[in-house]
This record gives structure tokens, C-alpha cells and sequence, in this order.
């Protein structure tokens, strides 16, 4: 059965189980005909879903609580990575505390939204900052996160994910570095997980225990053969060799990736309430239909 599969961001290390299950042929004995797909932008997934142009999508918590208080019937499923991250600067903007981000550019690719200030003003507001989310200034460069800051178009950057920018940053000799959610007073949603249409969900049960057996498996084959792992990745994103930098990355993101892949109601609560505390959603919502932990066992 033919399966479209939106990606949150274009293909990288953190895809390596879907291009291990593909080059294997294990979607296809589990009767999937996967296809990979790579968004205009970063939050098109749920008008997609509803809109039947694809089947599942990835993204992070924060993503689908806002989805789910604007009514939107998504159901999270599968987590299967989660990274350390969250706002990067780099050592030339002299900022060496979350307080000091008060007054700062800050890019994140929802601006301006409330999103990327949020995390602003309560990270700093932990380090005892004085503050509201208009002391920030919003600024949107895409995903360019790096970029922005080094061409001075920004002064920090959030959401960054450690094993990718902060990897990328080091390489380059930038001096990075972070301030990480968990740190500072944030709910640690540097996580990968699926969502889809939660009545599809419930439709096609079966057809989805398959697809998240084989990236379960592709998981187990990155941390068992992480070598051919990586090599099964640069053919199916035909990257004829390596460099030192995508070596890099792959080799931080080996560690994220999950063997559990179910989610607290616990963790999803404090998520739902922060985000309300921060003017990020107007009203509260049903944790417990928030993620379906039944497909992770």
C-alpha cells in the first residue's frame, strides 16, 4: 500500500531508519510503498493530512499541541528521536546566559510567532531576568539558524538541535553555544515523533504497526551496525562520499535515536501548561488524546 511520508525538515541524519527500511526492502515485505517527502515549509504537514495529500508527517510536541488546540484531529505516535537542543549563540555576540537574551534578535523559523520568544523570555526568566516576550525581537530566517548568525542577522537562534547545528557550528570554528530547554525551565521537546489523521489512525491500525515495526527496526540496525547504517543512508540520499562535517552529524545523532518510543501523559501535561502559561495556545487540551502509546508496544 502506498504510503506518503512528509518529513519536518529536508533529508539528513535523523532519517536514517526510513532510508535503512527502504534500501533493505523491509517497507516493501511489510506491503508499504513508502515515499519520502520534503515540505515547502516546515508546518504544511497538517493541511496535507487533512487535505489527504499524504498519509503521516513528522514533527515535534510543541507542533501538535498547537495543532491540537486549534482542533485540528492529529494524533501523535512513535517517537523515535530525541536530541538535546535548544537556543544557540556563538561567541562573538558576547552572550554568555539566558538572561542576557533580553533585548536580543532571536531567529526561529514560526517568527513571529510566539513560539521562539517563548522560549526566550522563560529560559531567561530562570536566570532571573526580568521580562515578557515583547523584550524580544522576532527575526525569521528559515532554518538557516548558522547563517543568520553568522551573517549577523540575528544575535541567538532557537530551536537548534545539538547533534546538527551545534555540531555544524563547532566545525566551523564558530564557538557555539547553548542553552538547552531542559536546563532552563522549558519542556524538552527536541523530539521527532508521527503524527496522522487520528480516525485514520484507528482505520488503518494495522497498516501503521507495520510502517513503525520496520523504523524500529532500522533503529536497532543503527545502533547494532551503525557503519553500514551510514552507508545505507549516502545511497539512498545518493552522497556519493562523506565529509568530515556529515560524519559528524551522523555520529552525534546515533545516540538519539529511541528504543522506547512512547511518551508520557506526564511529560505531555507540563508541555500543554507551559505553552498555555505562555500565551502559546488560549486554552487547554486533552492530554490523553494528545499521543497514542499503544502503536509503541
Amino acid at each position: 500500500m502506498k504510503m506518503k511520508l512528509a518529513l519536518e525538515w529536508f533529508l539528513n541524519p535523523d532519517h536514517t531508519p526510513f532510508a535503512i527500511g527502504l534500501e533493505k526492502g523491509w517497507f516493501q515485505d511489510a506491503g508499504i510503498d513508502l515515499e519520502l517527502l520534503q515540505p515547502e515549509e516546515h508546518l504544511d504537514a497538517p493541511a496535507q493530512i487533512a487535505d489527504g495529500e499524504i498519509d503521516l508527517a513528522i514533527t515535534e510536541p510543541i507542533h501538535l499541541v498547537a495543532d491540537r488546540a486549534a482542533g485540528r484531529p492529529l494524533v501523535g505516535f512513535g517517537r523515535f528521536l530525541h536530541t538535546n537542543g535548544g537556543v544557540m549563540v556563538l561567541g562573538k555576540s558576547g552572550i554568555t546566559r539566558p538572561a542576557e537574551l533580553v533585548g536580543k534578535r532571536i531567529q526561529y523559523p514560526g517568527a513571529p510567532g510566539p513560539g521562539g520568544k517563548a522560549i526566550a523570555c522563560t529560559m531567561a526568566r530562570a536566570d532571573g531576568a526580568e521580562c515578557s516576550p515583547d523584550d524580544f525581537i522576532p527575526v525569521n530566517h528559515g532554518f538557516e539558524h548558522t547563517k543568520a548568525l553568522v551573517d549577523d542577522l540575528a544575535d541567538a537562534a532557537t530551536l537548534v538541535f545539538y547533534n546538527f547545528e551545534v555540531v555544524e557550528a563547532q566545525e566551523r570554528g564558530l564557538e557555539p553555544s547553548y542553552f538547552s530547554l531542559k536546563s532552563w525551565g522549558v519542556p524538552d521537546f527536541c523530539q521527532l515523533h508521527f503524527i496522522a489523521d487520528g480516525s485514520r489512525l484507528a482505520r488503518d491500525e494495522a497498516l501503521f504497526r507495520r510502517f513503525l515495526s520496520v523504523v524500529q527496526r532500522g533503529i536497532d540496525f543503527i545502533h547494532e551496525h551503525p557503519d553500514a547504517a551510514w552507508d545505507l543512508y549516502k545511497k539512498f540520499a545518493k552522497q556519493e562520499r562523506s565529509d568530515r562535517l556529515s560524519d559528524r552529524i551522523y555520529q552525534a545523532t546515533i545516540g538519539c535515536f529511541c528504543h522506547d518510543l512512547s511518551m508520557s501523559d506526564l511529560y505531555w501535561q507540563r508541555l500543554v501548561e507551559w505553552m498555555l502559561e505562555s500565551g502559546q495556545i488560549g486554552e487547554s487540551i486533552d492530554v490523553a488524546a494528545c499521543f497514542d502509546n499503544r502503536f509503541a508496544f
